[in-house]
């Protein structure tokens, strides 16, 4: 039981970093990801 709870707060603490990175680092704005007028949808 103690494993499984290390686990499960382990598995938390990798899920709220990855969604800090990819909201500070990764994700653009609007104004940025939409400035490009050759991309195509």
């Amino acid at each position: 039981m103690r494993v499984f709870l290390i686990a499960c707060l382990f598995a938390a603490v990798v899920a709220f970093g990855a969604a800090g990175v990819l909201d500070h680092f990764v994700q653009e704005s609007a104004t940025t990801a939409f400035a490009e007028q050759s991309a195509r949808v």
